[in-house]
């Protein structure tokens, strides 16, 4: 294989395009709101489309509007070398998350134009539909699909809140694609994000090798106690609902925190029954997340927590009901595709570390079918999901370069 070490991107280039990309759907607060299948994720669609045909690229989009541009390899009839993302946003997102691995893939065809090589592989650049799941739940639907994991009519059926499914709106926008969706090989996965966390940042590490990605369960608990009076109901006579919630919370973060430093413990909603200032609540639902890179130690934090709901539901006197609505494995990534990220990022002499992904990504899905890693860069003060989400240009280029040595260290080429 051909030296790799003086290969590199057009760093301006690709930071142009995000700043282009963010102008679509563009926030007040400079973020960007982008929602899946909505108009405005079809001009963003639709301007990936323009930019991937300009650089030679062939588009091919299946029936869960994944869209798939692909450069031609020497010999085309191997499996690609995939890197991709998603273009979607939360309602309140920023300009990097998704957006950056997917222009960084596009960045590393056009490099690859620039400096005339010819990959023995194909590559292609994806763009998964719908990884937010913001506005379809469950999030990352469509890798989902392509992974094996929901089959095509589930996919294809998640709804809004207003009744209208990704079928359905697929087709308005005009990316309810003829292929199939998944089932082909694929040689190797890589995938560009921002961190989404403090860590590389404070460590002042410019790339994060990405090993693992937690697993995570979620659960509903619903706690019922009995509403009265505010006033005339002595304290040892109560049955307070939110008493026990607030009791299930420090429970959950407990939990959390005896399984430091990997372990991620969060109730995230609570609606109260009937929410009156002069009403003990009778009846409180509570949302419980929790994440960890092994599978064992999630079993341990499940345990806790039901054994310690158990408990407090009987010293107040209250009735549970708790449900696990989702299980999603912890996800170690391929050896050889992690190496490529660590090798990419030594060639290129940038501070590097392990890291372990707590937010769920594209790849973890790809990586039941594929050989798998992630690339991840800073973002300022680990803040994402939010409009103020921000990077420096000099990470994002970091990344891009690292994205193209350990692609081409799958795709292998020869110089043009």
């Amino acid at each position: 294989m051909a030296e790799t070490r003086n290969l590199g991107i057009d760093g301006k280039r690709l930071w142009d395009s995000i700043m282009e990309m963010a102008k679509i759907g563009a926030t007040e607060k400079g973020g960007n709101c982008r929602l899946a299948l909505t108009d405005l994720d079809k001009q963003g669609r639709d301007l990936f489309v323009k930019w991937c045909e300009d650089a030679g690229c062939t588009i091919k989009v299946d029936k869960m509007g994944n869209i798939f541009a692909r450069r031609a390899g020497r010999d085309d009839s191997l499996p690609p070398v995939m890197t991709g993302s998603h273009l979607d946003t939360q309602p309140t997102g920023g300009r990097f998350d998704g957006v950056f691995g997917v222009l960084a893939g596009l960045e590393v065809v056009r490099s690859l134009n620039d400096l005339g090589y010819e990959t023995e592989r194909p590559v292609e650049v994806v763009v998964w539909t719908n990884e937010e799941g913001s506005r379809f739940a469950p999030a990352m639907v469509s890798s989902g699909v392509f992974g094996g994991v929901f089959d095509l009519d589930y996919g294809l059926s998640r709804a809004d809140q207003d009744g209208k499914t990704m079928g359905e709106e697929l087709e308005r926008i005009g990316y309810a694609g003829p292929e199939e969706v998944g089932g082909r090989e694929v040689h190797a996965y890589f995938e560009a994000h921002i961190e989404q966390g403090p860590i590389l940042e404070a460590e002042d590490k410019t790339i994060g090798v990405v090993t693992d990605a937690q697993g995570q369960r979620w659960y509903e608990l619903t706690l019922t106690g009995v509403e009265s009076h505010a006033g005339p109901t002595p304290m040892d006579r109560r049955k307070d609902a939110l008493l026990g919630a607030a009791r299930v919370v420090e429970l959950v973060n407990r939990i959390g925190l005896d399984h430091a430093p990997l372990a991620c413990a969060t109730c995230g909603m609570l609606n109260v029954h009937p929410n009156s200032r002069n009403v003990i609540p009778g009846r409180v639902f509570v949302t419980i997340d929790f994440r960890h890179p092994e599978d064992d130690v999630l079993a341990q934090m499940d345990r806790a927590m039901r054994e310690g709901v158990a408990r407090i539901a009987a010293d107040i006197g209250l009735d549970t009901a708790l449900e696990q609505i989702f299980y999603y494995a912890p996800v170690p990534f391929e050896e050889s595709c992690v190496a490529a990220v660590r090798k990419g990022a030594e060639d290129c002499g940038y501070a590097l570390r392990d890291i372990v992904s707590g937010a769920g990504h594209d790849a973890c899905y790809l990586a039941k079918v594929a050989p798998t890693s992630m690339i991840f860069v800073p973002c300022i003060d680990g803040i994402s999901h939010n409009e103020i989400e921000d990077a420096k240009p000099e990470w994002i280029t970091a990344g891009g370069e690292v994205l193209l040595r350990a692609m081409l260290e799958k795709a292998g080429r020869d110089k043009g």
